[in-house]
């Protein structure tokens, strides 16, 4: 189906280049033309301060302006009803209500409102988690599964090919340490400096008697290896229970195994970006343009993560993707740069790839933060978490705060069942609009049957309109910032728009017209809610 041909975004453009032609006529400087919502919404719905920038240089009244320019626009027929000035030079844009019945047959014609094209041809790549499998997720890691998740649903929903990728270090210090763990637990041994602690480290030895019995030699390769794939079992599971599933999953050994490690050395070295001091291999990051060299190898052989980092994300670009996205935490804030400087300097074109850092979550509990260490295995699972409150609350509660906010997570709120809890609030609307619909059809009342947009005129009718009127360009915005919370923002408000409607005006009544076209509307609404929540991978109920 075709997009939203006449969006509010195509509305400004046409605004902006009708004042500039405008400008033109008068005989006025060109400038930056920008529109947005007034702060008084009787003024209109779009307002510009055009005037007012063009004081100093025209050294007239900006009301004057206002209204020189007001007189030289031309703008098309139907398009806004009403444009006024106000103080101190404000140019006021009201759209014409028949703008908006367009709108409301062009939702109820397309079950797809808001999609885009933008992606139409392009393959994208959102590497996403990437938790090393030392232990099952925490709350911790929740936050970005469900940012991760959301951002490929946006691509996907303005038409990439997208490929969700898990990536995980399973040969470094962590997972020895792992393997050790375990063997410590089956020995019944005092665990290692820096062990691993918790019930599940015991399973996993447990699991291994079980299957090898007890003669397994201190040092085999099994501790390490099972312990590794049971996690990743653990890990798999609770992804899925949140509507989460990746498409490759690739691994730091993989790039020892084939060779990428030494290749990306010894290409740096022809760079001559690499040298060795107190036995330690380094970067020559100063010599091209970085504050410090950094380490790549430490002096006991072992490499620092940001050497397999580089090369896998050399595999990541050779693998033609027109976009790709590294989802982080805030711990990787000053790291990150060096992955791009590396590969920026062995010649790769690092345009396309984009890097989203999130912050982190603290759990609050009775109005108190619930303290916890991944170490000791004193944390609450993703698991755990999504079995007590459910996984919509659980995708809701991680992207209802912007990426680069922390984030409180209430757990008295998300278990509160009632429309203090904004996922039921939002679910809500939707179930209550199933229920009227099929009130509606019961009655025989249904916008296919006919409905005249016209007789929409009440206040709060115009007001959902415009809200729903809205959702193609919070969907490009969105795309734009790959920010999820722009959605859910957007959902509340329609939420909320919709309950005042229905407080406000009667669904069925005993005007048969005026019900279809508020059946019409509602509908429309419903449409609405529905590709929202989809986008954020949260059901919308028919009932509640």
């Amino acid at each position: 189906m075709p997009r939203h041909l006449n969006t509010p975004m195509t509305i400004i453009l046409q605004l902006i280049q009708a004042l500039a032609d405008s400008l033109s006529a008068l005989g006025l400087p060109e400038r930056d033309i920008k529109l947005s919502p007034p702060n008084n919404p009787d003024f209109g719905d779009l307002s510009s301060n055009l005037a007012l920038t063009l004081t100093k240089d025209v050294q007239k009244n900006p009301i004057q302006i206002a209204n020189d320019i007001k007189d030289t626009l031309k703008l098309p027929k139907g398009l806004i009803d009403e444009i006024t000035v106000t103080p101190p030079g404000f140019l006021n844009f009201k759209i014409g209500q028949s703008y908006y019945y367009q709108t409301l047959a062009q939702i109820l014609s397309d079950q797809n409102f808001g999609r885009g094209i933008t992606g139409k041809g392009k393959k994208a790549n959102v590497e996403f988690v990437s938790a090393n499998p030392t232990g099952p997720l925490t709350v911790g890691h929740g936050r970005q599964a469900v940012l991760g998740d959301c951002v490929a649903r946006i691509l996907q929903w303005n038409s990439y090919d997208v490929t969700k990728e898990y990536y995980y270090n399973n040969a470094g210090r962590q997972m020895r340490i792992l393997g050790q763990s375990v063997e410590a637990r089956y020995f019944n041994t005092d665990l290692p400096s820096d062990g691993y602690q918790g019930d599940y480290i015991v399973d996993i030895a447990e699991v291994i008697r079980s299957e090898k019995g007890d003669n397994i030699e201190h040092g085999d390769p099994i501790f390490q290896k099972k312990a590794e794939e049971i996690i990743f079992e653990d890990i798999s599971k609770s992804l899925k229970k949140l509507n989460i599933h990746h498409d490759v999953f690739s691994n730091e050994q993989t790039f020892y195994d084939d060779g990428a490690i030494d290749q990306t050395i010894s290409d740096l070295k022809n760079k001559d970006l690499i040298y060795e001091t107190d036995g330690a291999t380094w970067f020559k990051g100063t010599a091209i343009g970085m504050d410090e060299d950094r380490v790549l190898i430490k002096s006991t052989g072992e490499p620092t993560y940001r050497l397999p980092d580089i090369a896998y994300h050399r595999n990541k670009l050779e693998r033609d993707f027109n976009l790709i996205i590294d989802i982080f935490g805030a711990d990787h804030m000053g790291t990150y740069p060096d992955i791009l400087a590396a590969l920026n300097a062995l010649d790769y074109d690092t345009e396309n790839i984009r890097v989203l850092i999130h912050q982190f979550v603290t759990l609050i509990k009775g109005g108190k933060k619930v303290k916890m260490s991944t170490r000791t295995a004193d944390f609450i699972t993703l698991e755990k978490l999504t079995k007590e409150i459910g996984p919509d609350v659980v995708r809701y509660f991680f992207i209802m705060r912007g990426m680069n906010s922390h984030l409180n997570f209430d757990l008295d709120l998300a278990a509160d069942q009632s429309e203090k809890n904004p996922v039921y609030y939002l679910q809500y609307a939707h179930a209550r609009i199933c229920n009227i619909i099929k009130h509606g059809e019961s009655k025989g009342i249904s916008y296919q049957s006919n409905y005249n947009a016209k007789l929409l005129n009440h206040p709060a009718e115009i007001r959902l309109l415009k809200k729903l009127d809205q959702f193609p360009t919070i969907i490009e915005n969105s795309l734009q910032t790959l920010e999820p919370q722009l959605i859910a923002n957007y959902l509340h408000d329609t939420a909320n728009r919709f309950h005042k409607f229905y407080s406000e005006c009667h669904v069925i009544t005993e005007d048969i017209d005026l019900s279809n076209a508020r059946i019409a509307l509602v509908s429309a609404t419903q449409t609405v809610l529905a590709n929202g929540l989809d986008l954020l991978g949260i059901s919308a109920p028919d009932k509640m």
